[in-house]
């Protein structure tokens, strides 16, 4: 008799970045934890449809509105951030106004600059977006443009 099991992929994913940790502890970081770091900078994003518009959700933790530009050029809708990675040593002020130098042992919690971009659909109104920021998530709201109506007209 045969069973079906279930496949765990995030457990094979999180044994690898373990592995990563643990060989870049000894070596430094390698080329690919760079391209592994690029393409995880990309927010997730959410897209859907409502009746009268189209909306699209980024989950950006630990970001400002003030970090985020959102663009419109035509068709293409462009959300950028442009993060400067603090470095490994930084000097940060203590409540007594002393200047005390930080040295990470772990670093896992990055800003990374990125850019995303979605091209709209015909019947989208890029003149009406728009943008709300609350609890680490960017909500653009694109307002749909009125289709018109296929009539008949009557010929007297």
């Amino acid at each position: 008799m045969k069973t079906v099991s279930l496949y765990h992929p995030s457990f094979v994913e999180h044994a690898l970045n373990d592995f990563d940790r643990y060989m870049e502890s000894f070596f430094g970081e390698s080329p690919l934890t760079q391209a592994k770091r690029i393409f995880n900078a990309l927010p997730p994003a959410d897209i859907y449809e409502t009746k009268g518009a189209f909306v699209v959700e980024l989950e950006l933790p630990s970001y400002d509105e003030k970090d985020i530009e959102v663009h419109v050029d035509g068709k293409t809708l462009t959300i950028t951030s442009k993060q400067e990675e603090e470095t490994q040593r930084n000097v940060s002020e203590t409540p007594e106004t002393e200047k005390e130098e930080k040295i990470y042992l772990v670093r896992e919690r990055r800003k990374a600059s990125f850019t995303r971009s979605f091209m709209l659909p015909e019947n989208a109104d890029s003149n009406s977006i728009g943008a709300n920021f609350k609890n680490g998530i960017l909500t653009l709201e694109i307002k749909k443009r009125t289709q018109t109506q296929k009539r008949v007209i009557p010929i007297k």
